[in-house]
């Protein structure tokens, strides 16, 4: 049973991860060191991670209705070429042996962490993009971010991000908008396979997936009240550190 102090620390951080989610990406880097410290084994921790976004990533697209219209097509063709990415990801993590996850979240989170603090550079590069690109490689890209995604959570925005700005020429916020759309479909599937084959932990989901949902239909706000780089680097000191603590467990 989980105490009031401990319901008090999943909600804060679930409302946090849903914010980072929705305004950069990365919010898995909250709640995955929150479920670990729990004494969650980092499977377990994981997989109730994804579980428990799920409501965040809802709460992004919900905030983005304005940018994705007029972008159904694109959308949903997109979001086939997910599915099948995040259904080999997620297939991948539920046969991965629990030891081999260990020694391999480390260097993920340190790559999310890395990743996030790239994402300026990387919005850069995206506005100078001058042409639609290969629709091949788009697909090829979306496919592996969901099986990224699927895999383990944390960085799948910056990746799906950098993919689309590349090779997608329209306004960033609208790729951006895409970008949600894909991180909920990516997250629906993980949820159903995690769900039915996984080791939940439906006690913390209780706890985060609702304050998921509020930071995430928040976070799409919050952009146009707190400087990006602050929460960018608050987060990417804090992942690295995460990183670093894992590795030397």
């Amino acid at each position: 049973m989980i105490e009031l102090p401990e319901i008090a620390f999943l909600a804060g951080a679930g409302l946090l991860a849903g914010a980072v989610n929705a305004l950069a990406g990365g919010g898995t880097l909250i709640s995955f060191p929150a479920l670990v410290a729990f004494g969650y084994p980092s499977i377990s921790a994981s997989v109730t991670n994804s579980v428990s976004l799920w409501p965040g990533y809802l709460g992004g697209v919900l905030g983005y209705r304005a940018e994705l219209r007029g972008q159904r097509r694109r959308a949903t063709v997109l979001s086939v070429t997910a599915v099948l990415g995040a259904i080999g990801g997620s297939t991948l993590l539920l046969l991965t042996p629990g030891r081999l996850f260990d020694s391999v979240v480390p260097w993920l989170v340190a790559f999310a962490s890395l990743a996030l603090l790239a994402q300026p550079w990387l919005r850069k590069r995206f506005e100078r993009a001058t042409g639609e690109g290969s629709g091949r490689l788009v697909h090829v890209g979306v496919f592996l971010g969901g099986c990224y995604g699927a895999y383990f959570n944390g960085g799948m925005g910056v990746l799906l991000l950098a993919v689309l700005g590349m090779f997608l020429h329209d306004d960033l916020h609208r790729v951006n908008a895409v970008r949600a759309a894909l991180s909920l479909v990516i997250s629906t599937v993980s949820v159903a396979a995690f769900s039915l084959f996984g080791p939940v932990r439906w006690e913390a989901v209780a706890v985060v997936a609702p304050a998921s949902l509020a930071g995430g239909f928040l976070g799409t706000r919050l952009a146009r009240l707190m400087p990006p780089a602050v929460l960018r680097g608050v987060v990417v000191v804090f992942g690295l550190g995460v990183a670093t603590v894992l590795a030397l467990r």
